[in-house]
């Protein structure tokens, strides 16, 4: 008899189960369907523009074309350098500034994190020609720099990668900061208050329990960052004055330029296979340093 219950009870809970997995799926459904529409489908048509010639044919000419042009592989790498010099600078920036902001009181980090989000609120071209005013040659850094000394001519910070990097840098830095900030929050006081308690300094305690501890936001925050800076363009093209050319740009010259929607269509593909490597490379590494522990 108790068996018997025990078998109702368990097929009324997966029952149940699944009316409520039911319900959610059709809460879901309406964003499904526009997702569907507005994003997987379009990328089905782009694999085809891709895979077709300019005279119509179904070929791989396009990709051959693609991976024998010169060009392709110096906007690779030039896009690979802007993605990693950007990761790189949010790195050393973002993560004392998260830290900041977690270290202080919940009133002041408030204040604080809307200086942080502020250049969000500002429009990507505004921010943009701000810095090309910024940093020319004529610039308030340049004056800056000659009036005080440190240097006897204006130094080229625009129309070039470091002025390039610097935008993408001030308008990543926020996207960064917010989910490595989320993590450091969630950090127990009481366990760095023990580290210190034990002898550990200001820096091993950083090293080897607030780093560690809030992995997981800075792998979010960095995939973000680096995925996001993969397609740039308008930064770039302003701050970079044609002599910056990630894959963004070579896909807009390749289109408005050359009007061939299949060589285009294949360079977006190719930037598409590169994010999936990159994202499944990001999960994988933090699926082996969670798993290390248990291990051990």
């Amino acid at each position: 008899m108790t068996a018997t219950t025990a078998t109702i009870n368990a097929t009324g809970r997966l029952r149940d189960a699944a009316t409520e997995r039911r319900f959610f799926l059709s809460l879901a459904l309406p964003s499904l369907v526009i997702v569907g529409i507005g994003a997987i489908l379009p990328l089905f048509w782009i694999l085809q523009q891709s895979l077709t010639t300019v005279r119509g044919d179904f070929a791989l000419e396009n990709y051959a074309a693609l991976l024998t042009n010169g060009l392709t592989w110096r906007s690779l790498l030039v896009t690979l350098e802007l993605s990693g010099g950007t990761l790189l600078c949010c790195l050393l920036l973002g993560i004392p500034l998260a830290f900041l902001l977690a270290s202080t009181s919940p009133k002041t980090a408030s204040r604080l994190m809307v200086l942080v989000l502020l250049p969000l609120w500002t429009s990507i071209l505004v921010r943009t020609y701000g810095w090309l005013v910024l940093l020319r040659r004529d610039g308030l850094i340049n004056d800056l720099l000659v009036g005080s000394g440190f240097v006897s001519e204006p130094v080229p910070l625009v129309y070039n990668f470091t002025g390039t990097l610097i935008g993408m840098v001030h308008y990543m830095l926020p996207i960064f900061v917010l989910p490595t900030y989320a993590a450091m929050r969630d950090i127990d006081g009481n366990v760095i208050r023990a580290a210190a308690s034990m002898g550990a300094s200001l820096w091993h305690c950083f090293r080897t329990v607030v780093l560690p501890l809030a992995f997981g936001g800075i792998v979010s925050g960095s995939v973000i960052v680096f995925v996001y800076t993969l397609g740039f363009f308008i930064t770039p093209a302003i701050l970079g004055g044609g002599r910056v050319n990630p894959i963004a740009i070579r896909i807009d010259r390749t289109l408005s330029t050359l009007q061939d929607w299949g060589g285009a269509a294949a360079l977006g593909i190719l930037l598409l296979i590169i994010v999936a490597i990159l994202g499944a490379t990001a999960l994988g590494a933090t699926s082996l340093v969670k798993s290390k522990p248990t291990a051990d």
